[in-house]
């Protein structure tokens, strides 16, 4: 049955992209954080599909059963293997939500091709630019060579607001893949994702966020126009958002996702 969990593996020029698939109705496609998986959308994802979507996972280059060029390449490329994911499917349009650098990703795939994507969902995205020191903790957190005291101490700060147990993010992390995904990021100029095209854009925000201070609240509706952004901030979380407020998340996007144009 097409609403059951799947994994398939698509083509993506050179790259082969696993796909983890569930649900019937509307596309939906979600897009993992830096240096993580797919597989921390389990939960979600299963309550998006109850809920009435058709909900893909690509699986990042590096992750899962996922492989290609690591070298080289940019988030265009990125963001072609997630082209590739929807065309499969039929074609979309989807509402794309990327979490953290998933939607960097989301972003340069709506700007590439418009013609796929019905809506952006920005989930915990940073501001323009981040203090060094959050990097440096995103980097302890994604280093399992170092104790879980040190990692967790790293992930309350750059992760999760007081209250919420950072302990189920110490595994998960893909090392190899997340300094691809720097070097593309890197290597990709920021003009060329940061509008996202002409397609609407939730900016679903954490309010205890470090990567996105307070007073960059209406940073992209000031960017992108406020015809195109709907703002959107959910107390009680920080960046990692979606294991701390898994049904705020939920009920938001689903409610947007409501008001959009039919695909």
């Amino acid at each position: 049955m097409t609403g059951q969990r799947t994994r398939t593996i698509v083509p993506s020029g050179d790259a082969r992209i696993e796909v983890i698939a569930e649900g019937e109705g509307p596309l939906l496609v979600l897009l993992p954080s830096s240096s993580r998986d797919s597989e921390d959308f389990d939960a979600i994802a299963a309550a998006f599909a109850a809920a009435g979507s058709r909900v893909l996972r690509p699986q990042p280059r590096g992750m899962g059963a996922s492989v290609g060029g690591m070298e080289g390449i940019t988030l265009h490329d990125f963001a072609a293997d997630v082209a590739s994911v929807i065309e499969a499917e039929g074609g979309g349009p989807a509402v794309v939500l990327g979490h953290a650098f998933g939607q960097w990703v989301a972003r340069t795939l709506a700007s590439d091709r418009p013609d796929l994507v019905r809506g952006v969902v920005l989930a915990a995205a940073a501001s323009k630019s981040a203090p060094l020191e959050l990097r440096e903790h995103l980097g302890r957190c994604a280093n399992t060579d170092l104790s879980d005291d040190v990692r967790l101490a790293a992930l309350r700060v750059a992760f999760f607001a007081p209250g919420h147990d950072p302990s189920e993010w110490l595994s998960g992390w893909h090392k190899a893949a997340g300094a691809a995904q720097r070097a593309a990021s890197n290597g990709t100029p920021q003009a060329e994702w940061w509008t996202a095209g002409s397609a609407p854009v939730l900016d679903v925000q954490a309010e205890q966020d470090p990567w996105r201070p307070r007073d960059t609240l209406h940073q992209m509706r000031d960017d992108l126009g406020a015809d195109r952004v709907t703002v959107v901030v959910i107390p009680d979380a920080s960046h990692a958002l979606i294991p701390e407020q898994p049904d705020k998340l939920l009920a938001t996007v689903l409610g947007w996702m409501r008001g959009l144009p039919a695909g």
